[in-house]
């Protein structure tokens, strides 16, 4: 028990890097707010007040619907992007304000609570064959190789009807979820944690294991994030979009895939890519946005905190 919950410590603190980020996402004060909007009638002449804020990134970031038009400027512009949302996700708790403490302590003893409990969790269900299967299947639906191709329709639908939101939602998914591959990937390799179904120590870290965060749950928050934000202004679609993302997570729980701290930590990184696109509701993730508000291509009005 020791062991395990000095465990549960170590991880809350690798996973307090969260907190600063998405408290920066959810203090932004209406006057950055406003500078970081963009029209779609914008051109790269821009005035000095319509221009990117340059104590943020003095380097343009915004998808113009132009950009996604033509396949050679949408792969430098995305490449680009997904090198400076790396660069921010990783440096995030180093240019933590003294407000953000609440969020980050918050965010490492929320996680470290669930990671000392886990082996009791993981016990809600049954954990039967069929419940397994069953789960195992559903959760598919969070596949990167099930999402890849939902952004790619994304975009092939905004080409070929000459939408350009469309073609940003293909767009800002796919990088959203690139970026969650990434982060999803450093942290199991550090992490190494056994998985419930593990015939060795589950749940044991640093043993050669990959449950740790779950990446079912970080690529399907991240695209369900840039999904709602884009069509923030239907009703369905949001519900929908998170609602996919909620029946993913639970089954990779149900499958015995994962442990609930697991799926919490992925979430909860989602919003690290996600998050910048648009400031988090409940449960953003923190990989899938970092620095979309400065790209968006249209005028979007940023949501509240309480908007979720």
């Amino acid at each position: 028990m020791p062991k395990r919950l000095s465990h549960a410590v170590l991880l809350g603190v690798v996973l307090v890097g969260a907190g600063p980020l998405t408290a920066q996402m959810l203090s932004l004060p209406p006057a950055l707010a406003t500078d970081i909007l963009i029209t779609s009638s914008s051109a790269p002449g821009l005035s000095d007040k319509e221009q990117p804020n340059p104590q943020q990134d003095t380097r343009d970031r915004i998808y113009y619907p132009g950009d996604t038009e033509s396949f050679t400027p949408l792969m430098r512009k995305l490449g680009a992007n997904i090198l400076l949302d790396q660069k921010e996700i990783w440096t995030s708790p180093f240019h933590m304000r003294r407000g953000d403490a609440k969020w980050w302590i918050g965010a490492g003893v929320v996680t470290a609570a669930l990671i000392a409990t886990d082996h009791r969790i993981i016990n809600t269900f049954e954990n039967g064959r069929t419940q397994v299967r069953w789960a195992n299947n559903i959760s598919k639906v969070g596949a990167v190789y099930t999402l890849i191709p939902v952004a790619a329709g994304f975009y092939a639908f905004g080409v070929g009807l000459d939408d350009p939101k469309a073609r940003e939602t293909g767009v800002l998914g796919a990088e959203a979820m690139i970026d969650s591959v990434i982060v999803s990937q450093v942290l199991k390799t550090a992490s190494r944690r056994n998985r419930p179904n593990s015939s060795k120590e589950p749940g044991q870290f640093f043993d050669g294991g990959g449950s740790f965060p779950s990446g079912h749950a970080i690529a399907s928050w991240s695209l369900a994030s840039v999904v709602a934000h884009e069509y923030q202004h239907t009703i369905f679609v949001p519900i929908i979009a998170y609602g996919l993302a909620a029946v993913v997570s639970t089954a990779r729980f149900g499958a015995q895939q994962h442990y609930a701290s697991d799926i919490v930590a992925g979430a909860s990184w989602a919003g690290s890519s996600a998050g910048m696109c648009t400031r988090p509701t409940w449960i953003t993730s923190f990989i899938a946005m970092a620095g979309c508000n400065r790209r968006s291509s249209r005028w979007w009005s940023l949501p509240t905190a309480h908007s979720g």
